[in-house]
């Protein structure tokens, strides 16, 4: 025994336990099981690519067990590997899952969701915990330790369910429909940190909002902003729009870059809160068709409130989000209210 490791005595293994801050320099270890508890808080993917097993060790195993991610969002490990145990995709990857809204185990996935989180139920001594605890704990809280479902932000804008819903799994973009009206919004940058995105969508005949293309400047920033307007011209000539409202930071920069190529623009009246608050009851409504594009899921997963309005958190961004739901906001139609006799028309 050793401080953090078990050795065998005829020196044919070992036991290791790994910090994980110590574990991302780890590459090239060769290992027959690798056992990774609670990855519930990892925000990307770079201890498991640190510690991918040797493709010449075929006997080499990953374990892994954890409550469900407070970051529930694509390419967050717990996320990713989640979709990967639904969908069966991966036929090495044996899945077993306990949680209110889906469960693995047959004998508990028609219980109830309190019963489907909580297999060991039965053997509690005292039968009012749960509702103890769902007073005691704030609700986000609540639903994670014991119901095991996706933590969110604090104040998170958006509610997972509507909008991993609001998802067209597998489609990336639609191609252009003659006789179709689309409509486009623009959120441009200076090209140093934030990426430049365009939104192309329709309203089709059920109502719903359905979002065709999405994309940014191509290159990373740092990049050249009037690149990105010949590229987004490109797009809009192939769906055959020639207007585009734009976010606010444009303002003027970037209007005569537009028109010199025959695209017309006018400014977006809404900030880019009041477009998310405009967006939320379509989303809710389920009247939103988004693209499969992990970008804009997670960015929309990521918005929270900060004070009176919504935006992104400290070091991420909104760019994707702002775009799809700026052209959202051009085709949802404004709340109308009577009074007095008179209709009135309400622009959020």
């Amino acid at each position: 025994m050793k401080r953090n490791i078990i050795e065998r005595k005829d020196g044919k293994g070992f036991i290791e336990v790994l910090a994980a801050g110590d574990a991302v320099g780890s590459h090239g270890k060769t290992f027959r099981l690798l056992a990774v508890d609670e990855i519930h808080g990892y925000r990307n993917w770079d201890l498991l690519e640190a510690l991918a097993p040797d493709p010449s060790r075929l006997d080499c195993q990953t374990w892994i067990t954890s409550y469900a991610s407070i970051h529930h969002k694509p390419g967050v490990p717990l996320f990713d590997l989640m979709h990967t145990g639904r969908t069966g995709k991966d036929p090495r990857m044996l899945f077993s899952w306990y949680a209110a809204d889906f469960c693995t185990d047959p004998a508990f996935a028609d219980k109830r969701p309190e019963e489907r989180a909580n297999p060991s139920m039965v053997s509690w001594g005292n039968p009012t915990y749960l509702e103890q605890q769902q007073r005691r704990l704030p609700a986000h809280k609540y639903r994670r330790l014991h119901l095991n479902l996706p933590g969110m932000p604090e104040g998170s804008a958006f509610q997972p369910e509507p909008v991993m819903d609001a998802v067209d799994r597998d489609v990336t973009e639609r191609p252009y429909v003659p006789g179709v009206a689309y409509v486009a919004f623009v959120d441009m940058s200076g090209g140093s940190n934030d990426d430049s995105t365009l939104a192309i969508a329709h309203h089709d005949r059920d109502d719903q909002i359905v979002l065709d293309r999405l994309i940014n400047q191509g290159p990373p920033p740092p990049f050249d902003p009037n690149l990105a307007v010949e590229r987004f011209v490109r797009e809009l000539l192939d769906y055959r729009v020639s207007q585009i409202v734009l976010d606010r930071y444009a303002g003027l920069t970037f209007v005569k870059q537009f028109e010199r190529q025959g695209i017309s623009c006018r400014m977006s009246v809404r900030t880019a809160s009041e477009i998310y608050e405009t967006f939320e009851p379509a989303l809710n409504g389920r009247r939103i068709v988004l693209l499969d594009l992990p970008t804009l899921e997670q960015q929309l997963l990521g918005l929270v409130w900060r004070g009176s309005r919504i935006t992104h958190q400290p070091t991420e961004h909104d760019d994707w989000a702002n775009a799809a739901c700026g052209v959202a906001s051009l085709i949802v139609k404004p709340p109308r209210v009577t009074v007095g006799g008179m209709t009135c028309e309400f622009l959020l």
